[in-house]
């Protein structure tokens, strides 16, 4: 079973380091100067401990949205909020991440059995194929992927393998684009011209863009599924995407 523990959810706060946070914020209004447009709200982020302004991120630029202290984006600091709210300590667990991210391998540093995936990422340590992963079954503690389904084509059979290789009682941490205005996810195989895939799924190697159905394809894999997001106060604290959760799967 994945048992919470008394525990920090990845490590104690980080120390603060002020002269790489100057730093990027010169080089965010040299990149950005209309995020200073007007008054910057301070933010706080549960990953480093940071509280103050954040910076714009993204193509298009998103506002307030990335930790100018560990880099961290939306999407990492929902997860270590519910990492913080269940005491989750991931330190001691296997991990499976697909499509990694340097706040997470950062933080796995010094954790052997942390695996991060892919098939084409420069910082990814292991050459996997997600759709079908060279792993037995029942291996991970913790398998994640955020934002790697939109770019399989075979984003069900991803799923099913990623459930496979999960231990009984062990979590799955999974975020994608998503309308949740939309009920059904939105694909057109047709549409091949990478400009237009940008128009039409948010970028250029997408494949579809998810509605709320997206749980229900994790379930139709296997997993046990809930949707995490905060209030939107919270949202405002954190600095965290009004319209994003992230998906929690069980395998019971």
């Amino acid at each position: 079973m994945f048992t919470p523990v008394e525990a920090p959810a990845l490590s104690q706060p980080a120390d603060i380091d002020k002269r790489k946070i100057y730093s990027r914020l010169l080089q965010a209004w040299w990149k950005d100067r209309g995020q200073f447009s007007r008054k910057k709200i301070a933010r706080d982020c549960p990953i480093c401990g940071y509280h103050g302004t954040f910076l714009s991120v993204g193509r298009p630029s998103r506002w307030d949205t990335r930790c100018p202290n560990c880099g961290s984006r939306e999407r990492h600091r929902l997860i270590q909020l519910y990492l913080n709210d269940h005491n989750i300590d991931l330190t001691t667990k296997s991990i499976l991440q697909f499509g990694p991210e340097k706040w997470l391998m950062r933080a796995m540093k010094n954790n052997p059995a942390y695996e991060p995936a892919d098939l084409y990422s420069p910082i990814a340590k292991y050459r996997l194929d997600i759709t079908k992963i060279d792993r037995p079954d029942n291996c991970f503690d913790v398998v994640i992927a955020n934002h790697v389904f939109e770019h399989v084509d075979e984003d069900a059979l991803a799923m099913r393998e990623m459930y496979r290789v999960l231990k009984p009682g062990g979590l799955g941490f999974f975020s994608v684009p998503i309308n949740l205005s939309r009920e059904e996810t939105y694909s057109d195989d047709s549409i091949t011209d990478p400009d237009l895939r940008f128009a039409h799924f948010g970028g250029t190697d997408h494949k579809r863009f998810y509605g709320r159905d997206f749980g229900a394809k994790l379930e139709a894999a296997g997993f046990r599924v809930e949707a995490y997001r905060r209030e939107p106060g919270e949202e405002v604290k954190w600095g965290l995407l009004r319209d994003e959760c992230i998906f929690i799967g069980h395998k019971d």
